[in-house]
Formats: structure tokens, C-alpha cells, sequence
């Protein structure tokens, strides 16, 4: 069976298209994507010349280019990655949020109907296990205090123009299963951190910043609370999810690892004082630095529903899972 990927250049795609094709020897993958700022087709170097993948370089806001390869390779499933995703930005920015956001996914799953069904409730035979997987993000719940998790049935309460538009997204997705009976699914994830994550986010920044001896900037007074994912475990979730998860549901995916950014930072630092040492440690570098506007304090998943029902666990904890990280950007700064 082929599958769509959306998105896939990116980084929570970079890394999930060569795990999935190695877990799954009789699928086939096409990827398309629009090679944004945020895109690197060098991330998925190791699978250009495998038999099994395909890239493609479209926008899914092109809704003919869309309906085209849906003709021409009839996938069995979509996972929609594709999204812009970067807060500052969509301050900044909101328009191409709101596009490839809101209007890429409404493109896609509604091409993906129209493919799949002959009417509301009723896909066609060939088509009757056909599934379209959106992933979203935590942000879409809003912030939390010191205590608290986000579960499934926390009410969306988005705070920046990027949240928003995930959040509309996902709204986009549950109402074609409810209205028209499509198979869908949902994962909403915490942080991910990893190999191929964009230079301008948090943990890629401090690592790069604290190499090049340049200040290490932080917002605000340091103690926003994030839940980190390491993204294989990510992608584990979302492999489960997409095989085994009940038509219909979301699926709340998170590290069980929460951490400040200012623990962050003094953290990788430490590592960087083991692996990189100068006379002087990088933790001198810390610099405090405006908060950005609606900056939420907290967020927090709790992953029992994914845990219980598709007996996802986490493998890396933070501490395991930095030093992989910090180890692969050495290694990609350096050369």
C-alpha cells in the first residue's frame, strides 16, 4: 500500500519516514513537500535512493496538485505533518500559519474523502480501512498552572495565532468524521526535541549559541515549563496510532519529562563542559532576554490513554535523550 506524507522534509518527518520504511517493508511512501525555511531534503539523505520513497515538492494548499497524485497513487492513508510551526513566527507572521495550517489540511482531507468515499458513511471497498492521520500539538489546550496535565478532554483554549490554527485544524479533521464518517485520527504531542530540529528552536539555538561563544538567550526569567518528546519516540507513537488506534480518537503523545528552559540551558551546557570543554564554562553565556507576547507558562501531557490502550512507552527519559541530541549537533556544527 502507498501512503501520503505530508511534510515529511521536516524535522518530525525527517525522522519518522526512515523509521517507518524500515518497519514496514511492504509500504510504500510518497512525500510531498513545499521545502520551506524549515525543510531539509538532506534530512532524509539515507532513503532519496530507496525504491519505496518518493518526494514530491508541492504546496497542500494546492488543491489540484493534490487531487492529481491522489489519482495517480491512490494512497491507503495520509499522515499530515505538513504545518507551520513556529510561535515567534506566527506573531510576527500569522497569514502563511493560517494557509498551510487551516486551509492545507482542509485541502487534504477533503481531497482524501472525495477519494475515499461515495458518500457520507460509506467508503468505497477498496478504500474501507483508508486513514487520515492529522498531528497536532499541546498548544491547542493553552497553558497550565504549577500543577495539572493535559488529557484528551481538556478544552482547546489556544493562546498564539499559531495554536490557533492548529487548534482549527484539528476541529477541521473531527468534523469529517463525524459529519461524513471518515477514518481519521488525531495525535496531539508535547516538545519534541532530535536530530534535523530547525536551528531557530529552543534546544538547537542554545546548543549553536553556546558553540559559537555567542549569548545563550532565554525568555523572560526562565521557568516556562515544557514536557519534552524525543522525536523516535514520537514517531513510535504516531506508528501505533496509525495501525492500531480507534477511528475517530485523539491520542495525547508526551515524554512524561518536564523541564524549564532554564534547566535546559544550565543542562546542556554541563554536557558541552564534558564533551567541548574551554577555559570557562558555557553556563556564562546564559542571558535573559524580553518574554514574548502571550508566552504560556506551562504545558504537560498525560499520555495514559496511549499508554493503556496502545501500550506506547516512552524509551528515552530527558537526561538519555539531550546527550543523543547534544552529541548529533556537535557533530553537525562542527563540519
Amino acid at each position: 500500500m502507498t501512503i501520503l506524507i505530508t511534510g515529511g522534509a521536516g524535522f518530525i518527518g525527517s525522522n519518522f519516514i526512515p523509521y517507518y520504511l524500515e518497519s514496514h517493508s511492504s509500504v510504500k511512501i510518497v512525500n510531498i513537500d513545499k521545502l520551506t525555511y524549515a525543510a531539509n531534503v538532506t534530512n532524509l539523505a539515507s532513503v532519496e535512493n530507496n525504491n519505496r520513497y518518493t518526494f514530491i515538492k508541492g504546496d497542500i494548499c494546492d488543491r489540484g496538485l493534490i487531487e492529481r497524485i491522489f489519482t495517480q497513487y491512490d494512497f491507503k492513508g495520509v499522515i499530515h505533518f505538513a504545518a507551520e510551526s513556529h510561535v515567534d513566527n506566527s506573531i510576527n507572521s500569522p497569514t502563511a500559519f493560517i494557509n498551510t495550517n487551516i486551509v492545507g489540511t482542509f485541502n487534504l482531507i477533503d481531497v482524501a474523502k472525495n477519494h475515499w468515499m461515495d458518500a457520507a458513511n460509506s467508503p468505497k471497498p477498496q478504500h474501507k480501512n483508508s486513514r487520515f492521520h492529522h498531528i497536532s500539538t499541546d498548544e491547542v489546550y493553552g497553558t497550565l498552572g504549577e500543577k495539572g496535565l493535559f488529557t484528551e478532554q481538556t478544552p482547546y483554549a489556544p493562546n498564539s495565532p499559531y495554536s490557533a490554527s492548529k487548534a482549527s485544524s484539528d476541529f477541521i479533521v473531527r468534523s469529517y468524521f463525524h459529519t461524513y464518517g471518515m477514518n481519521v485520527v488525531t495525535t496531539n504531542c508535547s516538545n519534541n526535541y532530535g536530530p534535523n530540529q530547525h536551528d531557530e528552536k529552543l534546544i538547537p539555538t542554545i546548543i549553536r549559541k553556546a558553540l559559537s561563544g555567542e549569548n545563550i538567550p532565554i525568555y523572560g526569567d526562565g521557568t516556562n515549563v515544557r514536557d519534552w518528546l524525543y522525536v523516535l519516540d514520537h514517531c513510535i507513537g504516531i506508528d501505533l496510532v496509525f495501525n492500531k488506534g480507534v477511528s475517530g480518537e485523539t491520542y495525547n503523545i508526551g515524554g512524561n519529562n518536564e523541564r524549564n528552559n532554564l534547566y535546559i540551558a544550565n543542562r546542556i551546557c554541563e554536557i558541552l563542559d564534558e564533551l567541548k570543554p574551554k577555559d570557562k564554562s558555557y553556563k556564562n553565556q546564559i542571558s535573559f532576554v524580553s518574554d514574548r507576547p502571550g508566552h504560556d507558562y506551562r504545558y504537560a501531557i498525560d499520555a495514559s490513554k496511549i499508554e493503556t490502550e496502545l501500550g506506547w512507552q516512552a524509551q528515552e527519559n530527558f537526561e538519555t535523550g539531550i546527550t543523543k541530541t547534544v552529541n548529533w549537533y556537535i557533530n553537525k556544527y562542527s563540519n
